[in-house]
């Protein structure tokens, strides 16, 4: 049997329990929180608030679809927005339930970002997508998805989609010595140098041509393509050793260049900004 052959096989026994149980347990030991507090994921969280900020106007509807522990929605909904929030996950629902602060305006349902048939047609002004992405192995799944976000949005309003990039998850990989346990894993083809399987196990990664055919079928204009932390996770230990002053020149920086679409590349995670037509 060819090495292709052999990879596919791996990959096609692995993806059930990818996708299924090893994803809830992972998010039931895994606190998102923590990464963005720390100061080398407040870069992700302070470039995403700062592009959702730039189209947010008094009295907009937001809907966060794949909401976690609820880092956005209540950062949100403690500045008065109204919010409504989906998370799969049932430890990540009741952990966001205890962050909800009394007079928020948010309420979670437990949901799936491929089936959000609950919500109605036209209903969101901003519409968040930022964790789903990460998951869904198949293009139906991740057109799925997107169609979902796309549906329950109004015309002229906002879809925010979050994405974990290929490339930067493999340099991890060589630059932590996995690449033997991947490859002897089905996931790396050291011939065509080809990834097989999402490298951290459970994230599917992308391309950005890959997010560009992706949206290419919908009705939607791109505003904006943002690598959202850059080189950051690259010496995020540098990052988080930064005093506070240096820190803030770092930041400036980073929203000097996020959108630069020579270095978007070396960015773990991407921010896709689309308006529905």
């Amino acid at each position: 049997m060819k090495l292709f052959d052999l990879l596919k096989n791996k990959l096609l026994k692995k993806q059930p329990k990818a996708t299924g149980d090893y994803l809830v347990d992972y998010y039931n030991t895994h606190d998102e929180d923590v990464r963005l507090l720390s100061k080398h994921g407040k870069v992700e969280f302070l470039t995403t608030v700062k592009y959702i900020e730039k189209y947010l106007k008094d009295d907009m509807k937001i809907i966060e679809i794949g909401a976690a522990t609820g880092r956005y929605s209540h950062y949100f909904a403690q500045k008065g927005f109204p919010v409504d929030a989906v998370e799969l996950i049932e430890h990540n629902i009741e952990v966001f339930k205890t962050k909800t602060l009394p007079g928020e305006n948010v309420r979670i349902k437990q949901g799936n970002a491929l089936d959000l048939s609950y919500y109605p047609d036209n209903g969101y002004d901003v519409t968040l997508l930022l964790g789903p992405m990460y998951h869904l192995y198949t293009e139906e799944e991740q057109q799925k998805a997107l169609s979902e976000a796309i549906r329950i949005t109004k015309p002229e309003g906002y879809i925010f989609v979050a994405y974990c990039m290929l490339e930067p998850s493999m340099f991890c990989c060589f630059k932590n010595n996995r690449i033997d346990k991947l490859i002897e894993e089905g996931e790396f083809d050291p011939v065509s140098l080809e990834a097989y399987f999402p490298p951290h196990g459970i994230f599917k990664v992308y391309t950005k041509d890959e997010i560009l055919d992706l949206t290419k079928i919908f009705d939607v204009e791109r505003l904006h393509f943002v690598a959202t932390d850059g080189y950051t996770c690259h010496m995020k230990e540098s990052v988080d050793q930064m005093n506070d002053e240096t820190y803030d020149l770092y930041l400036r920086y980073h929203f000097k260049t996020c959108e630069r679409q020579d270095l978007v590349g070396i960015s773990h995670h991407t921010l896709d900004v689309l308006r529905k037509e």
